[in-house]
């Protein structure tokens, strides 16, 4: 858990390694010992990776899964909404890891039928299936209130549920809106907040829980002479972590004060949109641990 104030100070230690393969419960150890990227958010190996795609609801090789499915929309600020799926079982896990800051629920049913109404409504109403992180970002700095982030979210799902071709077994939910607005603490965010770039070995980052919205963690680091939340300066840097970079590192304790972590702007700017749908959901790129 990381509660707003908590102290966090470590350093990576050795050389980033892939986490192997999730099956029966458990990981099982990368075969090939890979060494990763330090910068990226994906904490397998391509053939790790490989091999966890071809048994995967994300990526339609797990078509036999017999769990009941939710279709939901999820909202992360103006006129950014998706369409998604997640297992029943799982509740609003889900929205919660990939940081949704309002959530309401379309249907429920078989996982076929989920996907043949996220389907629907890509090609009905464009709704995609994925942002990036650069988006969610931004969207987060120019929030409405919540009243407002449900309206936006009642439009779009009664416009959804007026759509022919809705799937017979799917069972329809009415409109209740979710909001994680003070779970994840936005209050307490930055408009426009730098981020902390990849790991290297050695590399510490010491400063203060702010808030944590899905896999960011936003810090504000500690300066010259300072200890890790021992009263740092109101006026220092706030930065987004994303946390997902230190999968596969020995963690240790930081031997300074300071982070030695680059800390670069944020991707603000046009690229922060969200391209066209992408049907495969690549493990480390925003949608890890979907179903």
């Amino acid at each position: 858990m990381l509660p707003a104030g908590k102290a966090l100070a470590f350093a990576a230690r050795g050389e980033r390694r892939c986490l192997g393969v999730w099956r029966a419960g458990r990981w099982i150890v990368c075969p090939y010992a890979a060494v990763l990227d330090g910068a990226s958010a994906k904490d397998q190996c391509a053939r790790c990776a490989q091999l966890d795609r071809s048994r995967s609801v994300a990526a339609d090789t797990m078509a036999d899964d017999r769990r009941p499915y939710g279709v939901y929309l999820a909202y992360f600020g103006p006129g950014l909404l998706k369409v998604g799926i997640t297992a029943a079982e799982r509740g609003p896990a889900r929205l919660v890891e990939q940081g949704a800051v309002a959530y309401a629920w379309l249907g429920r049913g078989p996982l076929m039928a989920a996907r043949r109404a996220e389907a629907l409504l890509g090609s009905a109403l464009g709704i995609p299936d994925r942002f990036g992180k650069a988006a969610k970002r931004a969207a987060r700095g120019a929030l409405p209130p919540p009243a407002e982030r449900a309206a936006e979210l009642a439009q779009l799902h009664a416009t959804a549920r007026a759509l022919t071709g809705w799937p017979e077994t799917l069972e329809p939910v009415a409109f209740s809106c979710g909001d994680h607005g003070e779970l994840f603490g936005l209050d307490r965010i930055p408009a426009e907040a730098p981020e902390l770039a990849g790991l290297a070995p050695g590399a510490e980052i010491v400063g203060e829980v702010l808030a944590g919205v899905g896999a960011d963690v936003y810090l504000r680091l500690a300066g010259e002479g300072e200890p890790p939340g021992g009263g740092a300066d109101e006026a220092g840097v706030v930065a987004v972590l994303d946390a997902r970079m230190l999968s596969g590192w020995v963690l240790g304790p930081a031997e300074g004060r300071v982070t030695t972590v680059p800390v670069r702007a944020a991707a603000y700017g046009s690229g922060a949109r969200p391209g066209p749908r992408r049907r495969e959901e690549e493990r480390g790129g925003g949608q890890e641990g979907l179903f």
